[in-house]
């Protein structure tokens, strides 16, 4: 896939159920195979999910945790920070949760917080957001430096599937847990988490730490395509490469041209 192309290729094909949940399993197959391999080589993996509210993070999460090991798999999903934490190093809070030797770890939703809610619902000022942007890359190259294995991936829906999807949780009650004040204004505010979201990827993405952008408005198709791009940048024995192998119009690293072929919702 070409980032100089003049129009987003079509929407790939949807798996059926059938067919999703028998890729599924084989792919949960490989990722008990690489958690296998991190546990032996004592390595420590990080990976943060950002999107829009409602955007997929919840049920990607589930499906690449569903059978590894709960002792050397971690889920993160901090609350709202306390009064300790607002007078504390930003990243202070999140430091705790990163992970040991032979540890998996997975953010639902992380630091990038302050470059996307807190911006658009002024729970920062901005010298606070500024101070944030500056610093976080040097945050995340020592990462990199302390030899952790760090992934980023972004869910991208368009404003129409979210708006079908915060429906949907307002009439299921075993999802209204998920409805948050946050929530009710997502639509309201689409235009702004665009501008925040758009000034994140400008700023926070490198070839050292990308941005990994998922085209989400399908679930089963985005679980499967986070999964097999998860699988493909990490080394460990009995990788099945034809099995793994992502769809680029599917899944892909940032490029500040998909924002106007519209491979990002505008």
């Amino acid at each position: 896939m070409s980032t100089n192309s003049k129009h987003k290729p079509d929407y790939p094909t949807v798996p059926t159920k059938k067919a999703y949940k028998e890729e599924l399993h084989e792919l949960q197959i490989e990722l008990v195979k690489l958690q296998k391999y991190i546990i032996a080589r004592g390595e420590r993996v990080l990976v943060l999910f950002e999107g829009r509210d409602s955007g997929g993070k919840d049920g990607t999460i589930k499906r690449i945790v569903q059978h590894l090991s709960p002792r050397e798999t971690r889920v993160v999903a901090l609350g709202k920070p306390s009064d300790r934490d607002r007078t504390s190093w930003y990243f202070q809070r999140y430091v705790p949760y990163l992970p040991a030797a032979e540890e998996m770890v997975l953010f639902n939703r992380s630091w990038y917080n302050r470059a996307g809610v807190e911006r658009v619902m002024g729970f920062c000022n901005h010298a606070e957001y500024e101070a944030f942007m500056e610093t976080v890359p040097a945050f995340e190259q020592m990462l990199l430096r302390a030899g952790v294995h760090f992934f980023k991936y972004y869910l991208d829906i368009s404003k129409i599937e979210q708006k079908k999807r915060l429906a949907a949780r307002r009439r299921d009650p075993l999802k209204q847990w998920k409805m948050s004040p946050i929530d009710a204004v997502a639509q309201k505010h689409w235009s702004e988490y665009s501008t925040a979201r758009n000034d994140m990827f400008a700023r926070t993405h490198s070839q050292l730490v990308p941005w990994t952008i998922v085209r989400a408005d399908d679930k089963k198709l985005a679980r499967l395509s986070v999964i097999k791009d998860l699988l493909t940048h990490m080394e460990y024995k009995d990788k099945d490469h034809n099995l793994i192998r992502p769809n680029p119009d599917v899944v892909f690293n940032y490029a500040e041209a998909y924002l106007d072929n519209g491979m990002i919702a505008p």
